[in-house]
């Protein structure tokens, strides 16, 4: 895809393939003969899907970013360089019936699950067309089956196990999946949530996503050794994949929502992958000294939209044909920016909308009580 020297980071830039990184890319779709055959079906448009859905990750944070340097919003918590682990998941998914609760590094979970994306950029500005009238500068839509992101991260994942037990009692075949970071692992939340959901074998998927530090905290800081003994410490199913090969997380998503659908409890998929920036846009420099140069220079290499890009080139489909999906979608997100900024005073929100009446303002959007009564 295009690159954006104002906003892309640098080792993304003058980005060209690796040839051994691309055939490991194609190796590692192919070392799982289970997560072969389920990326072997995979119809090209499928396939398409996947990339234009990254492209539009990747573009939504731009858009952000060109907002915090025209200082029309302070701050963005982007997720460049993990776009692979949202986007795969979440097409992994029955995205009519399931229900996932990100992070806010996961926004890009919110327009692949059917959120228009006017009204995600109007969420981030305030206005009263956004998603929670302006109320919260976390938001969600659960008509889409996206609940809003919390900044207490790591106390999303007893909620999806609720929301999962939810769905067993009703005998219902749903899903619950959540992102959970490798900082917030630390969290009790996150061990109450892991233990309920293994004694329950409730329907749920937890990404462990280790990007490898956690805010400013390196992984080496707060964790000794890695997570591949977790899931049997909980009971819960293990699965491991490369958080920067968007075919691998699919397939693995897949196969947890298979596995949850069949009655047999939940998942939890260990994805590493790495965060190309700052905790958020205010800390970019931070960052840089955080973690060495050798470091972001051997995950920028590894951009998941490149290699993924490299390998539909060498299944076939020509550059002509990624470059007709990007154009599309960079019209896409353009014009929703720009929409979300255009009387952006006009559309405040009115001082009585803010007012609560003891439940959420989501419940309150049109045609949502209907998939509540039906789903949640």
């Amino acid at each position: 895809m295009r690159r954006y020297p104002p906003y892309d980071p640098p080792e993304y830039v003058g980005w060209v393939p690796d040839p051994k990184l691309v055939d490991e890319f194609r190796e590692r779709a192919r070392s799982d003969a289970a997560r072969a055959r389920i990326i072997d079906d995979l119809a090209e448009k499928a396939l398409l899907d996947l990339y234009a859905g990254m492209v539009r990750f990747r573009l939504h944070d731009i858009a952000l970013k060109r907002w915090v340097r025209r200082g029309v919003i302070s701050k963005a918590w982007l997720g460049t360089g993990e776009e692979a682990v949202t986007v795969g998941c979440v097409h992994a998914l029955d995205r009519d019936r399931d229900v996932v609760a990100p992070m806010i590094r996961n926004a890009g979970a919110f327009h692949e699950m059917g959120m228009a994306l006017p009204r995600i950029f109007a969420g981030y500005l305030g206005t009263g067309d956004g998603p929670n009238g302006g109320r919260d500068g976390h938001f969600g839509d659960l008509e889409h089956g996206v609940l809003q992101p919390i900044s207490h991260v790591g106390d999303m994942v007893p909620v999806a196990t609720g929301l999962a037990l939810a769905f067993q009692q009703r005998d219902e075949k749903r899903v619950a999946l959540t992102w959970v970071g490798d900082g917030a692992t630390k969290t009790a939340a996150v061990h109450e949530g892991f233990n309920l959901a293994g004694v329950l074998r409730v329907p749920v998927i937890f990404i462990l996503q280790n990007n490898q530090v956690a805010l400013g905290t390196r992984l080496d800081q707060h964790q000794v050794g890695g997570f591949d003994a977790w899931p049997a410490m909980y009971g819960l199913r293990g699965a491991f994949a490369d958080g920067n090969n968007v075919l691998d997380v699919y397939a693995a998503t897949k196969l947890a929502a298979d596995h949850a659908r069949a009655g047999g409890g939940a998942t939890l998929l260990v994805v590493e992958t790495f965060r190309m920036g700052g905790h958020a846009t205010h800390d970019e420099a931070e960052a840089r000294k955080t973690f060495g140069a050798d470091l972001f220079e051997r995950w920028g290499r590894r951009d998941p939209i490149g290699l993924y890009e490299e390998h539909l080139v060498q299944q076939g489909i020509t550059r002509d044909r990624l470059g007709a999906v990007e154009e599309q979608v960079t019209q896409e997100v353009d014009a929703a920016a720009e929409a979300a900024l255009e009387d952006r005073d006009g559309r405040s929100p009115a001082p009585a909308g803010a007012e609560y009446d003891g439940i959420s303002a989501g419940v309150r959007q049109p045609g949502l009580a209907a998939r509540m009564n039906g789903a949640l």
